[in-house]
C-alpha cells in the first residue's frame, strides 16, 4: 500500500478512471519539432556559477510526445523535451541525468513559464499536467505551462523496486500487524522493497531528494529563460516549492501553494497530522449520510477487523479484498467529495460480503490496470521521502504509538502508527533531514492555500508554512471545503484570487477566508 499522500490533480483522474494507470509521456522519435528560438537564457538569477555551460547553456529540442505503456500521448499543442542536470548536485561537472519536460506555450499574452508540480513525491508532472491543463485554461494566456519528472520519476530515471506480481502479493502482508509472525512479514517485506530500490536505482538512491529535485527547478527556470520562477505546487509540491524559496529567495517570482504540507512536522509528525486529517474527512463523509461519525467510525473499523481475520470474495476469481486493499479503498474517495458517492456503494457492498467495490477503489489509488500492471508512483514516492526523512522509528517505538494514534482515528490509527516504522525500514541510504528548512526572508510573497476539510494535508500546515518562511512572505487563503486541495475544487472565490494573483500580481490580504 502507498502512504496516503497523493496529488491532487491524479486523484480525481483516479476517482473517474477507476483502474486506470498514470504515467509520463516520453519524448516521441517522430517529427512535430517546436522549432521557434528558445527564449535566450535569462542573464539574472542564473544557476550557480560553478556549473558547466553544458548545463546552463543547452537548448532543449521539443517534439511531440511520446506514449507509454502508462499513458497515451497528449494533444499537438504539447511538446516534450528532455534537460540535463547533474546526478550529483556537489559535483556538477560529472556525470548527468535527463529530466523529463511538457510544455504547451501560452495561448495570449506572454508573462514567462508556469512550472507545476502535482506532488506525491513521485507524481508525473509530464503525464499530469496535459489532462489538467483544463483547469487551467485562464492562466495559459498569459503563462507557458510547464511541469516534467522530477528525478526518479517516470521518464526522469524512474524508479521500479519490484515487478507487478510481486506488488500484488504483497497486498496480503498486514500492514496492521496483530501477532509477532504478521509484524516479522510486515518488516521483511519493508526491507525486501528496499532492496529492490537499491537494485533499481543504484547510485542515484542517494540524490533524488527535493533539495536535488529543488536545484533542478531552478535549472529549468534558467534554461527556460525566465529571471524568476513562478511556480504552482500541489500537496508535496509545496513542500517542494519551500525548499525552493529557501535555497533561491531572490528567485521566487509568483508561487502558489495549494494543499500545503507542514514544513515543521518530522516523520511522525506528519502521520499524527495525516491522521486527524483523514478522521476528519471520514466525519464530514459520515455526516453527509446522516450517521454519528462516532459510531460511522467504529462500524468501519469492525468491518476492517472482520476483513482482516477472513478477506471479502470479489468479482475477481484470483483476488480477494484484504485489510490493506480495503483501507486504501476507503482512503481514496476521502481525497474529493466527488467520491463519497463511491464510497456509499463500496462500504455497503462490503457489508454485504463483497469486496469488489472497494477492491476497484484500492487500485485505482495504487495506479493498477485492468490487466494488472501497477504504475510506479510509490515506488518513487518511496525513494524521495525515505531520502529526505532523517527520522526512523523503530518496531519498538511504532508499537508504543499505535494507542495515541488509534485515539485519534479507530480507522486509519493502527496503520498511520505502524507506517511510521515500516515505511523507510532498513532502507539502504540515510536520510537528510527532520524537517525541511524553508525560511525564505527577502522572497516575494508566496501564496499559500489551506482547506479545512483536506484530509492528506491539514489546513493549519498553510499557517505553519507562513510563518517558516518568514514575515512577508507567506500569504495565506483558507477555504472552507472537502477534499485535497482547492485550486479548481468549485470555489469562484479561491480561484479568483489565484487567477488575480498569477496573472496580474494581485496579492490578497493574508488571513483571507473563502467559504
Amino acid at each position: 500500500m502507498a502512504r496516503l499522500t497523493q496529488w491532487a490533480a491524479a486523484v480525481a483522474a483516479a476517482l473517474l478512471l477507476a483502474g486506470c494507470g498514470s504515467g509520463s509521456a516520453g519524448r516521441s522519435a517522430d517529427d512535430g519539432k517546436d522549432r521557434s528560438a528558445p527564449a535566450p537564457a535569462a542573464p539574472a538569477g542564473t544557476p550557480s556559477a560553478r556549473l558547466p555551460s553544458s548545463l546552463t547553456s543547452q537548448r532543449l529540442d521539443w517534439g511531440r510526445c511520446a506514449a507509454t505503456a502508462d499513458s497515451p500521448a497528449p494533444g499537438d499543442e504539447w511538446r516534450c523535451a528532455t534537460l540535463k542536470a547533474p546526478l550529483d548536485w556537489s559535483r556538477p561537472d560529472g556525470e548527468t541525468i535527463g529530466l523529463s519536460l511538457v510544455r504547451a506555450r501560452a495561448t495570449a499574452e506572454h508573462t514567462g513559464s508556469l512550472l507545476f508540480n502535482f506532488g506525491g513525491p513521485g507524481g508525473s508532472g509530464v503525464a499530469t499536467l496535459p489532462s489538467y491543463a483544463s483547469e487551467v485554461t485562464a492562466l495559459r494566456q498569459r503563462y507557458d505551462l510547464v511541469s516534467w519528472d522530477p528525478r526518479g520519476v517516470g521518464g526522469s530515471s524512474g524508479v521500479r523496486c519490484r515487478s507487478d506480481q510481486r506488488i500484488q502479493a504483497a497486498e496480503a502482508i498486514d500492514v496492521t500487524p496483530d501477532t509477532a509472525a504478521e509484524e516479522r512479514a510486515y518488516f521483511q517485506d519493508a526491507a525486501d522493497f528496499g532492496q529492490g530500490c537499491r537494485k533499481a536505482a543504484g547510485k542515484l538512491l542517494a540524490h533524488v531528494s527535493t533539495t536535488d529535485t529543488a536545484r533542478d527547478m531552478d535549472l529549468i527556470r534558467h534554461v527556460l529563460g525566465d529571471a524568476r520562477m513562478h511556480y504552482f505546487g500541489m500537496s508535496y509540491g509545496t513542500e517542494l516549492g519551500g525548499v525552493y524559496a529557501h535555497l533561491f529567495p531572490q528567485r521566487v517570482g509568483r508561487v502558489v501553494l495549494d494543499a500545503v504540507v507542514d514544513p515543521t512536522a518530522d516523520s511522525v509528525g506528519h502521520a499524527l497530522n495525516q491522521t486527524r486529517g483523514f478522521q476528519r474527512a471520514l466525519d464530514a463523509y459520515l455526516k453527509s449520510t446522516g450517521q454519528d461519525p462516532e459510531r460511522g467510525s467504529q462500524k468501519i473499523a469492525d468491518l476492517l477487523r472482520r476483513i482482516d481475520a477472513e478477506p471479502l470474495p470479489t468479482t475477481s476469481s484470483e483476488r480477494k479484498l484484504t485489510q490493506t486493499s480495503a483501507l486504501t479503498g476507503i482512503a481514496l474517495p476521502l481525497y474529493s467529495k466527488s467520491g463519497w458517492p463511491a464510497l456509499t456503494s463500496a462500504l455497503a457492498a462490503a457489508e454485504q460480503g463483497d469486496g469488489s467495490g472497494l477492491l476497484s477503489l484500492a487500485d485505482a489509488y495504487n495506479d493498477r490496470d485492468d490487466s494488472g500492471h501497477y504504475g510506479t508512483t510509490a515506488h518513487a514516492q518511496r525513494v524521495i521521502s525515505c531520502l529526505d526523512a532523517k527520522q526512523r522509528p523503530t518496531p519498538e517505538e511504532a508499537r508504543k504509538l499505535l494507542p495515541e494514534f488509534e485515539r485519534i482515528s479507530p480507522v486509519f490509527g493502527a496503520f498511520m502508527a505502524w507506517d511510521t516504522a515500516g515505511w523507510c525500514h532498513d532502507w539502504p541510504v540515510p536520510g537528510q533531514y527532520d524537517t525541511p528548512r524553508v525560511s525564505a526572508p527577502g522572497a516575494a510573497p508566496i501564496l499559500l492555500i489551506g482547506n479545512t476539510g483536506d484530509p492528506a494535508t491539514p489546513y493549519e500546515g498553510a499557517r505553519k508554512m507562513a510563518d517558516a518562511l518568514g514575515k512577508g512572505v507567506g500569504v495565506e487563503l483558507t477555504w472552507k471545503g472537502e477534499g485535497h486541495g482547492a485550486y479548481g475544487s468549485g470555489s469562484d472565490c479561491v480561484d479568483s484570487t489565484v487567477n488575480a494573483y498569477l496573472l496580474h500580481g494581485t496579492v490578497p490580504r493574508d488571513g483571507k477566508v473563502c467559504s
